[in-house]
C-alpha cells in the first residue's frame, strides 16, 4: 500500500485552516494548531506562498489564503456548472444528430475534454473524459482559439503539428480559419486530425459573454457529409445546443 507524503498532508492541513475560523493567522498560531515546530511551519508556508496558494500580510506577518487557490477554485466550478448546464442538451444532441458529443475547455495550450456523450448506437466506444485535443486542428480547439484571447495566443505560441495532410500549420491560414470561424459561428475540422473523422463545434458563452467552452460533434466523414458538404442540420444542431448552454448560463441570446 502506498504511503502518503507528509509534507503535502501538513500542507493540505495548512491550507484547511486558514481557510477556516480567522481569516489570518502568525506562524505561531499555526504551528501549534497542527503540532508543528516553527521551523517545520515556516518552510512549508514558505513553499505554499511561493507558489501562490498562501499570501502574508506586510503589516502584521500573518497568513491568507492566496489568489492562486483562489483561482483554481473558481476554474474547478466554472468547469464543473459547464458540465452540470450542458448534460440535457448534450444527450439532446447525441440524439438527434446520432453523433458522438464532446465538450470541451482550454486546457494547458489544449483542449481538455471535461462531458463525452456516446454515440446513440451498439457500436463500442471509449470514454475520452480528461483527454487532450490540440487547439489547431480540431474543431473545438478552433472555436476557443477563435473567440477566447488566451487560446488564441497559446495556439499561435505552440507547435502546430501537421496530424495529416489536410491540418492547416502555417499562422496565416490558421488566422484565415479563425477568421471564417468568427464569421460562420462555428469551425470544422475534416479529416485535419484525424483520417477518415469529420467534427463540427460552436462556442459556448457565460453571463459576461466570455467564451467558457466549445461543444461539438464527432463522427465518420461520409456520414456529417452530404455532396462533398458538411450537413447543415447538423450545422446547425451543434450551434443551437451551444446557444442553449449559453443561454443557462446566463448569457442571453446569442
Amino acid at each position: 500500500m502506498a504511503r502518503n507524503i507528509q509534507s503535502l498532508e501538513r500542507a493540505a492541513a495548512m491550507l484547511r485552516l486558514l481557510a477556516g475560523g480567522e481569516r489570518r493567522l502568525g506562524l505561531s498560531d499555526i504551528a501549534s494548531s497542527l503540532g508543528l515546530a516553527k521551523g517545520t511551519a515556516h518552510g512549508i508556508l514558505r513553499t505554499l506562498q511561493q507558489e501562490g496558494f498562501v499570501e502574508q500580510d506586510d503589516a502584521s506577518g500573518r497568513y491568507q489564503l492566496g489568489a492562486e487557490l483562489l483561482r483554481l477554485g473558481t476554474t474547478y466550478l466554472d468547469v464543473h456548472e459547464l458540465r452540470a448546464r450542458a448534460l440535457v442538451w448534450t444527450d439532446d444532441l447525441a440524439r438527434s444528430s446520432g453523433e458522438s458529443v464532446y465538450l470541451g475547455v482550454l486546457h494547458q495550450q489544449g483542449v481538455l475534454i471535461v462531458h463525452h456523450v456516446f454515440r446513440p448506437d451498439d457500436s463500442r466506444q471509449v470514454l475520452e473524459i480528461g483527454a487532450m485535443q490540440p487547439l489547431h486542428s480540431t474543431a473545438l480547439g478552433k472555436v476557443l482559439s477563435a473567440y477566447d484571447p488566451v487560446a488564441h495566443s497559446e495556439a499561435l505560441e505552440s507547435e502546430r503539428k501537421a496530424f495529416t495532410d489536410r491540418t492547416v500549420c502555417d499562422p496565416d491560414g490558421f488566422e484565415h480559419i479563425l477568421d471564417l470561424t468568427r464569421a460562420r459561428g462555428y469551425a470544422a475540422d475534416v479529416e485535419e486530425t484525424w483520417e477518415g473523422v469529420a467534427a463540427v463545434a460552436a462556442p459556448i458563452h457565460d453571463r459576461r459573454r466570455m467564451p467558457v467552452g466549445a461543444v461539438g460533434i464527432t463522427g465518420a466523414v461520409e456520414r456529417l457529409r452530404r455532396d462533398g458538404e458538411l450537413r447543415p442540420e447538423l450545422i446547425a444542431a451543434v450551434r443551437d445546443c451551444a446557444r442553449a448552454v449559453s443561454r443557462d448560463l446566463g448569457a442571453g441570446r446569442f
